[in-house]
């Protein structure tokens, strides 16, 4: 049996800034902007390559309490690169050494090894992990 991870609730507090800051920052594709009446709306976009997609909601969860999802890349520079030149505050690349948390690029450049992080306009916070081969570790 295939479990597949297809859709994520994000909850926002205003869907028209947090669908602007998905397609125009982000660089997502809209799915779906269906409204059924003044309190219901779902926008659905996903991001480019992914077979999962975001529902931005209201009153679903708390704005902003939505922590860690990952989004995989293959080239943890180039996606900070096109992040920052779309407007997206992106942190620094960083990785986790022996001392925790670490500045910079993993030193090897290992597969699931570095990491930045972003946060939507409501707070939610992403994660932005490089990912070059799925082989299974250890």
């Amino acid at each position: 049996m295939d479990y597949k991870l297809e859709l994520v609730i994000v909850p926002v507090s205003d869907i028209d800034r947090a669908k602007a800051f998905y397609l125009d920052k982000m660089g997502f594709q809209l799915d779906v902007d269906h409204s059924a009446g003044e309190d219901f709306r779902i926008v659905q976009l996903t991001p480019t390559g992914s077979a999962c997609s975001i529902t931005l909601m209201r009153n679903q969860m708390e704005p902003g309490t939505l922590r860690g999802l990952h989004l995989v890349v293959e080239d943890l520079e180039a996606a900070h690169k096109e992040l920052v030149a779309r407007g997206v505050e992106a942190g620094e690349p960083f990785h986790f050494g022996p001392a925790g948390q670490t500045a910079g690029l993993h030193p090897e450049r290992e597969s699931y090894g570095s990491f930045l992080q972003i946060t939507d306009p409501d707070g939610n916070v992403w994660l932005v992990q490089e990912v070059t081969n799925r082989t299974p570790r250890g």
